[in-house]
């Protein structure tokens, strides 16, 4: 009698440890997260863009994305087909993202960002503006 109490209890306790295996795990909302320039305003010419990567709800610093497009043009100032090369960097700072560029004109430029984070659901899309001085 002790034996079959003892099976229903183990067998009670793999139920509840199966069931707790497969909930679902509270994540964070896409939205908890944006990119924000290092520098608004950069020297025309060749550059480089710094982006940090932050959890808006605790401040910190998100490394380890996957940044999976970019597109650096000067919509903000009317000419969307005006657009420039842009090539990923090595980080030098964990949650700061570098990219390397030419800024060909003094004006206003749009970065566009598409990433993945680890552990999310959903694709993070930004929209930053610089400013090329001459």
């Amino acid at each position: 009698m002790i034996l079959a109490t003892l099976g229903n209890a183990r067998l009670f306790a793999l139920l509840v440890l199966a069931a707790l295996g497969v909930a679902p795990v509270a994540r964070a909302n896409i939205d908890d997260y944006e990119f924000t320039l290092v520098e608004q305003e950069i020297k025309k010419g060749d550059a480089i863009v710094s982006v940090r990567l932050i959890h808006k709800p605790d401040g910190k610093l998100v490394p380890d994305a996957v940044i999976f497009a970019t597109r650096l043009d000067m919509a903000p100032d009317g000419m969307e087909m005006m657009t420039t090369d842009i090539e990923r960097l090595a980080s030098v700072e964990r949650g700061v993202y570098r990219f390397k560029t030419a800024l060909t004109m003094a004006g206003r430029w749009r970065l566009s960002l598409a990433a993945k984070l680890q552990g999310e659901n959903g694709t993070l899309q930004s929209k930053l503006m610089l400013k090329a001085l001459p």
